[in-house]
């Protein structure tokens, strides 16, 4: 149990790490923009061999069809609501230097608590699933461990932003993020502990609704913030990211 939890934190920790190094130090958009479409290709692998695949695996076609069609439904629902609630950037690099429009959003106490929101709606589901792959005594997916802390240091990095400029201090975000990497950490250990003796319909539902969810929120928000910020070389830097996800699937 200590294992899963541990597992979790540290998944969910990433943002708490790029929350402190938006705070110390200034990354190029371009340098983002590249570790994006890395952790988009990492992400696309893991929900594709990892969550799909272990779906496919306990379950027949069609609890994988409905587990993956509701999880994308349900985060684009997600994503609307808080789209309206200032949250809708918190997956951007570039969230300090949004459209006059959207800095309003931003720049209100609303704004910088939909970030948070936002970052722990998508924490919980990945820790989730990262805490099952313990079920049995196996070791932690690397690959999806990888695919989640790649994917939230960016997150971490915009989301700092967002709520700086909504006035919080930094001890504030410090303390909001490491409550993120706290609830990580739960969801992990929730996963290994409740959904040990499920059944395999169950699991098969909960692996393809996780990947449908991350899956639709690739295509939302991580594609197009790295193809603005890196250039058309964000797709040499994607491939990279599944090319990887492949190797570790196989070690």
């Amino acid at each position: 149990m200590g294992a899963a939890f541990f597992w979790g934190a540290v998944s969910g920790g990433a943002v708490l790490l790029g929350a402190i190094i938006s705070m110390i130090i200034h990354i190029p958009r371009k340098i983002l923009g590249f570790i994006m479409a890395f952790g988009v290709g990492v992400l696309i692998g893991a929900a594709t061999f990892e969550l799909l695949q272990e779906s496919l695996d306990k379950s027949e076609l069609q609890n994988t069809l409905i587990g993956f069609i509701a999880g994308s439904f349900v985060f684009t629902a997600i994503e609307g609501i808080l789209s309206r609630h200032g949250g809708k950037h918190r997956k951007r690099s570039n969230a300090h230097e949004l459209k006059q429009d959207d800095a309003k959003d931003s720049n209100d106490s609303g704004g910088g608590l939909g970030i948070f929101i936002g970052t722990v709606m998508d924490a919980i589901p990945e820790s989730i699933m990262l805490g099952t792959t313990l079920i049995g005594g196996k070791g932690v997916s690397m690959l999806l461990l990888l695919a989640i802390f790649i994917s939230n240091i960016p997150e971490g990095l915009s989301s700092t932003s967002g709520m700086l400029k909504s006035g919080q201090s930094k001890g504030k975000v410090v303390g909001l993020f490491v409550a993120v990497t706290v609830v990580a950490g739960l969801s992990a250990l929730f996963g290994y502990i409740f959904l040990d003796h499920a059944d395999p319909a169950v699991i098969s539902i909960i692996s393809s609704f996780a990947a449908g969810g991350i899956i639709t929120m690739i295509g939302a928000t991580m594609m197009p913030e790295a193809y603005e910020d890196g250039g058309a070389l964000v797709g040499l830097f994607t491939a990279a990211g599944v090319i990887t996800s492949i190797i570790l699937d196989h070690l």
